[in-house]
């Protein structure tokens, strides 16, 4: 049955059959063909049951408040604001692509709506200072990928949704460590790589203008005040930020800097819906997969193969990473997490790992799958965005994917990195 179920959903997407379609073929041709329980039509149950969690409510409110920002000024003034205190140093320009990917995705929680916010202008000011097209686009969507980590986190999101006993809130907080430490390694090497090539530094600001930047910023830095800090201080559950981020960033895109009108709302809804529909759908169709191949016994299959009879904890984290990695190279991130965590999330509890430290590590390894060949989503977006080749996109990657994997074995390492926040 194993076999079967690969065979057709590998072939649908050699014929180029959306996500989706493999996603349901799948597993009805199993209830269709094969003995193993239950009738086809409670397949349509599961997958409404699928998307009727609370959880996911945070999902189109947190797209529609990324939508809004990037339609306006925000992501231009904490630009303006990054580069007004680190543009000057070696590296400033790629230090504050990194930082403002990273400040970013505390709002957006998309890796995709960071690649088009950030990556946008920031890849033109790099492309005039002298870095290489190839270099500029690997440092956006590799930094975007932050995102998926740094509250508000649609992938963690999702990770609640498919193992309950980790909380959201939770995850949130404990994404913060990971995504700082990538940033870190991005901007050392920022650094190294502008002193290697001899890249040009900004001029240095004064405090006057320095002043001027953090004003003008200082309301789009109340994103991660209210998301963050509303849920650490327990004032809101992760789907009451969400809804207070659409709130805030119609007050300042709408309101205050008036970059939008009140008749292009509509139109920034429905592209909101077009995404959120289309996420949704993906989790419908992995919550019908999950359910089918449970009955089929293949979970278990797959996990005889792999995991002997009484295997340490570390053991455990090493091959949820490469499963995790290996699968989100091919496979959009959702689709992954929501197949694969009720598989691994039993056995890595039976273990003792923490459901929260197994969330960080699960969902980092989709942000790194993300962005690394042969089928990262980020490099499709990239690749779109940009109007780049597909090699012009990757030809960069290879250091960012280094400090990744480096970032991803101290985060597996040692689980404090996740959980001393909480």
């Amino acid at each position: 049955m194993l076999w079967t179920l690969m065979g057709v959903m590998v072939f649908l997407l050699l014929l180029g059959f959306p996500m989706m379609i493999p996603l349901m073929a799948g597993p009805l041709i199993l209830l269709l063909f094969f003995d193993i329980g239950p009738d086809v039509n409670i397949m349509i149950q599961q997958m409404v049951e699928g998307i009727s969690s609370y959880v996911l409510i945070a999902v189109p409110l947190f797209i529609f408040a990324a939508d809004i920002m990037t339609s306006g000024h925000t992501s231009k003034k904490l630009l303006d604001f990054i580069g007004a205190f680190v543009g000057h140093l070696r590296g400033g320009y790629a230090i504050t692509t990194a930082a403002a990917c990273t400040m970013f995705g505390s709002i957006s929680g998309s890796t995709q709506a960071t690649v088009v916010a950030i990556g946008t202008p920031m890849r033109e000011r790099l492309l005039k200072v002298g870095y290489k097209d190839s270099s500029a686009i690997a440092l956006i969507i590799n930094s975007s990928d932050i995102a998926l980590l740094i509250p508000p986190s649609i992938g963690m999101i999702i990770y609640s949704l498919a193992n309950p006993s980790a909380s959201v809130g939770d995850l949130f907080i404990a994404g913060i460590g990971p995504g700082v430490l990538i940033f870190a390694f991005f901007a050392l090497y920022a650094f190294i790589h502008a002193k290697i090539y001899d890249i040009p530094m900004a001029p240095k600001m004064n405090w006057g203008e320095r002043g001027k930047a953090t004003y003008r910023a200082l309301l789009p830095l109340g994103f991660p005040v209210i998301i963050i800090g509303g849920i650490y201080t327990g004032q809101f559950t992760p789907t009451e930020a969400a809804g207070m981020s659409v709130f805030y960033a119609l007050i300042l895109e709408v309101l205050i800097f008036r970059t939008i009108k009140w008749k292009e709302i509509p139109n920034i809804a429905l592209s909101s819906g077009i995404v959120t529909s289309a996420v949704f759908i993906l989790v419908a169709s992995g919550q019908a997969f999950s359910w089918v191949i449970s009955f089929a016994r293949i979970p278990r299959q797959l996990t005889d193969a792999v995991i002997p009879a009484e295997p340490t904890a570390l053991y455990i984290l090493i091959i949820v990473s490469i499963f995790f990695f290996v699968g989100c190279m091919f496979v959009d991130p959702i689709v992954v997490i929501l197949i694969l965590t009720p598989i691994f999330a039993p056995i890595a509890d039976a273990a003792g790992i923490d459901p929260v430290h197994l969330g960080v590590v699960i969902v980092f390894q989709a942000a790194l799958g993300s962005a690394t060949p042969p089928f990262g989503v980020d490099i499709f977006t990239a690749s779109a965005v940009f109007n780049k080749s597909y090699l012009d996109v990757i030809r960069g990657t290879p250091p960012y994917i280094i400090m990744l994997v480096i970032v991803a074995v101290l985060v597996v390492v040692f689980e404090e990195i996740s959980l001393f926040l909480l």
